[in-house]
């Protein structure tokens, strides 16, 4: 009889699988699998049986146009819609440690947080700030307020996602304190201004360090990068007892603005204005003489950095030379610019990523990267607000799977914003599209085989953006016999607030949790029914840039539903009984 090859792409990993001829293969049927030098089981789902078959030698494959699955274990039916579980953390305020490294108000938070453990909340996520950490000196560290502060999660069984902040707090949506990078990072700045992001006007930015001194050994002797890895080595030094004790679920590395992966191309303090396109901010002197050498590599050294044709922070992409319909973006000199902007951004967190994943192998958590969501102007040819930022994303090419394919060598979660937004809340005139946008870099990682996770880019407390979340979460809906093919690895809500917790929010939140767990009580461990969080490895080996931009190749999105299956509110008389009371007490309140 003849055998059929099913293959299964993980990344660019190939894994083949030999079976029965494909007219064997019944749908949700539960075949026990195996690889053909190996006794293991195959789990169900492992290969799609929807596709098109092409001739590979002697044999048959199958390449698939359906997901791939992101859970390779073998469940029970009990335990498959455990694997529908998706964990919800919740971001704590900015200002929970002080800028004098003091925990503020520590039994006030302790309500707070057993107020979250009430909605079975998973966890907390928490930015561990470099500027509060390192501030009196080169590797003089104090985690002495952030200890307090573990031990006070982790005594209410809450999870923590930990940032690694090497950012500025305050300039960005958002941001109600102000918490610079150490002072002595910036008295490095006063003489060398030219370790910040810059922009054409020579406007500098001192909310991070730019890329461009990565490699530079211009702090004490260390480069930018090592100063990175040693505070993460002294992060995992001190914090020992919370990592063993499995408090920490995961790392996200900062690596921007924000502590985002891009450039700060949309500052609030120097004056953008949403919905503008931003500008470039490429013009410090390392990353002009890395540019020069670039395009002289190429044989044009005559080559520049935009100017004034790429416009201002506030300008619309029609109002510019080189983001208009037939503008310097698609011109060979723009193509040029465009991809060694971004790419420098990809080997800049690709660096950094693998001096942490260094640091935390051998700890069971997961590293994860944030990409920020830049929705606006995504409908326009140009997408000049992505551009600006680093993301080289066109409608005929991808700028987020290269990042997807980049993180994969790393295992590392792709962290993705705005997922409570829809398109008709914004000005038509901004050629929004965060729905389209959301789809697109969920399926990109999902593509590269990589968990993606998600977080709301402003405060909300409607049922309308939980439910938006809900859809993005699971996009194909709750599958009640199986796992969900495409499902994110977490949510984390932004953030823990006053106003989160007045008793109508609150109550809705709690639904919104409990929906997201698909109607689940609380799992202590819900990785394990998914994909188990497990000791960290080494990266893999560094995947060259050409390899990585062979995934700008423009695909269809996966598709998503277009409404949760299990909505906040409605879904059944109880919730809509629930609502109305809320309604009837907020009359009389």
């Amino acid at each position: 009889m003849l055998q059929t090859s099913y293959v299964k792409y993980i990344g660019t990993e190939r894994t083949t699988f030999f079976s029965h001829d494909v007219k064997n293969f019944k749908p949700r049927e539960r075949w026990q699998w195996r690889l053909s030098n190996s006794a293991t089981p195959v789990p169900r789902g492992a290969f799609p049986f929807v596709g098109s078959i092409k001739r590979l030698g002697t044999v048959h494959a199958l390449t698939s146009t359906t997901p791939p699955d992101l859970n390779p274990k073998l469940l029970t039916p009990r335990e498959d819609k455990k694997a529908n579980y998706v964990p919800v953390y919740v971001m704590l305020p900015l200002d929970v440690i002080s800028t004098e490294n003091q925990l503020e108000k520590p039994e006030e938070l302790r309500i707070k947080l057993k107020t979250l453990k009430s909605a079975d909340v998973d966890g907390v996520m928490l930015d561990v700030w470099w500027g509060i950490v390192e501030s009196k000196g080169p590797k003089m560290y104090d985690w002495s307020a952030y200890q307090q502060l573990f031990g006070i999660i982790k005594e209410e069984g809450l999870k923590l996602q930990a940032i690694m902040s090497f950012h500025q707090c305050g300039g960005n949506i958002g941001d109600i304190i102000y918490i610079p990078i150490p002072k002595w990072v910036r008295e490095i700045g006063m003489s060398n201004p030219d370790i910040f992001y810059t922009n054409k006007r020579g406007t500098r930015n001192e909310e991070c360090l730019s890329l461009g001194v990565d490699d530079q050994p211009l702090f004490s002797g260390r480069t930018a990068i090592q100063m990175y890895r040693d505070y993460m080595k002294s992060f995992k030094e001190n914090m020992k007892d919370f990592l063993d004790a499995g408090l920490i679920s995961d790392i996200e590395v900062g690596l921007g603005p924000a502590g985002e992966m891009r450039y700060p191309s949309y500052p609030e303090s120097q004056g953008w204005v949403y919905p503008g396109i931003g500008e470039f901010q490429c013009y410090d002197k390392y990353l002009q003489e890395d540019f020069k050498a670039a395009a002289a590599k190429v044989g044009h050294p005559e080559w520049k950095l935009p100017g004034e044709d790429a416009g201002d922070y506030n300008d619309t992409p029609s109002s510019t030379k080189f983001f208009r319909m037939d503008g310097s973006y698609i011109t060979e000199e723009g193509k040029f610019f465009l991809t060694w902007y971004s790419n420098k951004l990809m080997v800049h967190a690709d660096q950094i990523l693998d001096e942490a994943n260094k640091v935390f192998m051998g700890c069971k958590i997961k590293l994860a990267a944030k990409v920020a969501g830049i929705h606006w102007w995504y409908f326009h040819p140009s997408h000049a607000a992505e551009l600006t930022a680093g993301y080289y994303n066109l409608t005929d090419r991808d700028g987020y799977r290269p990042i997807a394919r980049m993180l994969s060598r790393h295992n590392a979660i792709l962290n993705f914003t705005c997922v409570e937004m829809q398109n008709y809340e914004h000005p038509r005139g901004a050629k929004s599209g965060p729905e389209e946008l959301v789809q697109q870099v969920l399926s990109a990682g999902w593509r590269e085989g990589i968990q993606v996770a998600c977080e709301n880019a402003l405060s909300r407390y409607d049922r309308n953006a939980y439910n938006q979340i809900l859809k993005n979460a699971r996009p194909n809906g709750l599958n009640k016999i199986a796992p969900s093919k495409l499902r994110v690895f977490a949510i984390t809500y932004l953030r823990l607030s006053d106003k989160l917790l007045e008793e109508n929010n609150f109550s809705i939140f709690k639904n919104f949790v409990r929906k997201m767990h698909a109607d689940l009580d609380y799992l202590p461990n819900s990785d394990k029914y998914f994909v188990p969080i497990e000791t960290m490895a080494r990266s893999k080996p560094e995947i060259l840039i050409e390899d990585l931009l062979e995934a700008t190749k423009s695909e269809k999105p996966y598709p998503f539903d277009p409404e949760p299956d299990m909505p906040v509110g409605g879904d059944n008389l109880f919730d809509v009984l629930f609502v109305l009371f809320g309604k009837i007490k907020s009359i009389f309140t």
